[in-house]
This record gives structure tokens, sequence and C-alpha cells, in this order.
């Protein structure tokens, strides 16, 4: 019993971390739809891990599935709240502490000091779509054009700012509009990018804004996918199946593409040695 525990100690950990946040904010902000959005997205986070924990390949695609469908339909779409980075930008405008601001705090700012770019791999409704297609593994050497995300960073900034600097009317109805123009956009880039560039995450390396706020905060994640240097036979499996094109050989927190893991775990799955 001790062991299975031990065992799950993980997807334990991060429920944990998801329901002190939910009960938190449910007190703090007398709201009980923090409490249902935080355990639920917990509940979907530790399902996932726990699934991938006990072997089953299909894991991370039913929390990617629960959280992503969440965000996208029932928050952004029902809801009517741009979830996008262009959302965290109207509240910050706005001077309000909820909705995107906190879903960016919680999930992308100060969650991946935690673990890192795990939002990447389990809850990125963007990724959920992209996962799906044909090139999970990389064909080609990664390019050195990710600098487009900062454009597109910036670009997301200036909309927003145009928005208020202009005091264009009915802003709310915009920003919702907005939001169902930039999934769009995103999924025929990210579509487009997967096929050209025969790489399923092609979008997130190359143009995705949120990752300027993941980067920085990932390089001091406490959860991190290590190599048993005693164990690994350098046999370069690990390597050559990460969608992200990290070096999971190298425990540095320096190691190439460090910041890009997003906790897919496919290294782990694909080493015959147990080394990671």
């Amino acid at each position: 019993m001790r062991n299975s525990i031990k065992k799950y100690t993980v997807p334990i950990i991060l429920a944990a971390i998801f329901e002190i946040i939910a009960v938190s904010l449910w007190i703090s902000k007398d709201n009980l739809f923090y409490l249902f959005n935080f355990s639920f997205i917990g509940i979907s986070v530790a399902l996932g891990t726990g699934l991938i924990i006990a072997g089953n390949k299909h894991g991370r695609r039913v929390t990617q599935l629960l959280v992503g469908l969440y965000i996208l339909v029932y928050l952004g779409i029902i809801g009517g709240e741009n979830m996008q980075i262009e959302g965290f930008w109207y509240y910050l405008y706005m001077g309000v502490f909820e909705a995107a601001t906190i879903h960016y705090a919680a999930a992308k700012i100060f969650g991946p000091l935690i673990f890192g770019r795990g939002w990447c791999g389990y809850a990125c409704w963007t990724a959920m779509v992209l996962d799906f297609l044909p090139y999970e593994v990389p064909v080609n050497p990664r390019k050195k054009t990710g600098w487009l995300r900062y454009v597109a960073f910036v670009l997301s900034l200036i909309f927003v700012s145009a928005l208020f600097l202009s005091e264009a009317g009915n802003i709310e109805r915009i920003m919702f509009y907005a939001f169902i123009a930039g999934n769009v956009l995103y999924y025929l880039l990210g579509i487009i990018l997967a096929f050209s560039l025969k790489d399923n995450r092609a979008f997130c390396k190359y143009l995705c804004p949120v990752t300027v706020f993941l980067k920085p905060m990932s390089y001091f994640s406490l959860i991190r996918v290590k190599c048993n240097e005693e164990k690994c036979i350098s046999c370069g499996r690990c390597r050559k199946v990460c969608p992200m094109d990290v070096d999971m050989t190298d425990n540095s927190r320096k190691r190439k593409n460090g910041t890009e893991c997003i906790l897919c775990f496919e290294c782990r799955k694909n080493c015959p040695k147990g080394a990671l």
C-alpha cells in the first residue's frame, strides 16, 4: 500500500497544489466557481499523470482533452472569456485579478516554477489539436526562428493597448471575437507549420507568444525529467523521440532546449534501460 502511494506521489502533489489554489481563491474571492475550476483542472492533471505512471499511453491525451476543451469551449466560447494572451492583457488594463489573469498567474507565470512547461503538454487547447497530427517526432532539425514568438507577444500587447487608447466601444465583445478569431488563426498556422516543417510542435517552438512567460520560469522548475547516468547507454533514443528537441541525457538546467520540456515522458517511455 505504501509503495503504491509513493508511486503516485507526483499526481497526488499536483492535485493537492491545484486544490490549495482552488480553496484559497474560493475563500478570498467568495466565488464557488474558483473551487470548481481549479479542482476540475487539478483532478484532470492528476488523472492523466496517474494513467501515465500506470503505463497507459493515452494518459496525457486524456488530460489534454479534459482541460483543453473545458477552457476552450466552456470558459471561452460559452463563458465568453478571452483565455488567450490578449485576455490577460485586457484584464491587466482593467485592473481586475480574475479569469485570464488568474489563469496566467497560476498556469503560465508562477506555475512553471513547479511543473515547468507542463501546461504545454497537458492543458493547451492549441496543442490538444496539433498533437493529433502525424508528425509527433520532428523529422527535420530545429530552426533558429524562435524569435518570432516575441514578435507575436508584442503584437498581442499592441492590439489590446490600441483598443484602450482608442477608447473603442464594447471592448468586452471585441475581446470575445478576438478569442474566436485568435484560435482559428492559431489552429491554421499550427497545422500549416506542422505539415510544412513535418513537426506537430512547430507552432509551439516558433510562434506561440505564451512561451515568453513559460520559458524563463521553466528554467527553475522543480519537476524535471532527469537522467540516471549510470544506467544510460547513450543510445540517443530519448533525443530522437522528444517532440521539443530536448537533450534529456544532460541533467544541467542549461541543457539543450531545457526550458522546452513539456513533460510528455516520451523519452522515458522509449528509454531501453529506464534511465529517465
